[in-house]
């Protein structure tokens, strides 16, 4: 008698996860309510839908979510390059203190911020100089994932709207026609950067819906837009 072939997963598929990513010991992510609750994060965590292989998460943690079964609870040790990369010695910068002086901040050390769209770490603040790191804050460390992959995605649409989320970062209304996939004129800019990872993913090509056109089909047939709602 042969064993039934489990459900597992592998490159390319769409997947609903459910994880906790640990540094030494303490959670630094989640998308569990109960977990962001134990270290006070104050957004509320929303499902995480990705393309195996398609670099949507951290390179360990992708190459580790193929051939998992659904619903099984698993953990991996991450190494910093599978993960978010060795400590860079080059991007400890030391800033005159005026340049925090213009932007109204007062630099203390161990002070995170946002400095020019890059997170920045105040090491020392002395006389006039100011040494920053803009290493990322996990940069040099081991990870750990735990998570449980919820299931397999296979509605189209839901592919689409995944891909929304994590790369226009909000939806629009969008018609799947064959091999394309219809945006309303409103989505025209994301489209235009994004366009390209939407056919490698999806083997789709993006367009954009010419509306004056559109209102001349209408007339003959309407059409069914997806519902864009989480």
């Amino acid at each position: 008698m042969t064993k039934a072939k489990t459900n597992k997963t592998k490159k390319d598929d769409f997947v609903k996860i459910e994880f906790v990513g640990l540094a030494n010991g303490e959670i630094f992510d989640t998308n569990i309510k109960e977990e962001a609750e134990k270290i006070n994060l104050k957004i509320e965590p929303k499902p995480l839908i990705i393309s195996i292989g398609q670099n949507m998460v951290v390179k360990g943690f992708d190459k580790g979510l193929e051939d998992k079964e659904i619903n099984k609870e698993y953990k991996i040790k991450i190494s910093p390059e599978q993960a978010f990369g060795a400590r860079n010695k080059d991007l400890i910068k030391i800033i005159p203190l005026k340049v925090f002086k213009e932007k109204n901040i007062q630099p203390v050390s161990g002070l995170m911020l946002n400095l020019d769209g890059m997170i920045a770490k105040i090491i020392t603040v002395s006389g006039g100089r100011v040494i920053t790191d803009f290493n990322n804050p996990l940069a040099g460390k081991e990870v750990e994932y735990k998570f449980t992959i919820k299931r397999k995605i296979t509605e189209e649409s839901e592919k689409v709207n995944a891909l929304q989320d994590f790369f226009f970062k909000k939806r629009f209304n969008f018609e799947i026609k064959d091999k394309k996939i219809v945006f309303d004129k409103e989505a025209e800019p994301f489209v235009k950067i994004f366009n390209e990872k939407f056919k490698e993913i999806l083997g789709k090509e993006p367009e954009i819906k010419d509306k004056a056109e559109e209102k001349k089909k209408n007339k003959k047939t309407p059409s069914k837009k997806h519902n864009t709602e989480k």
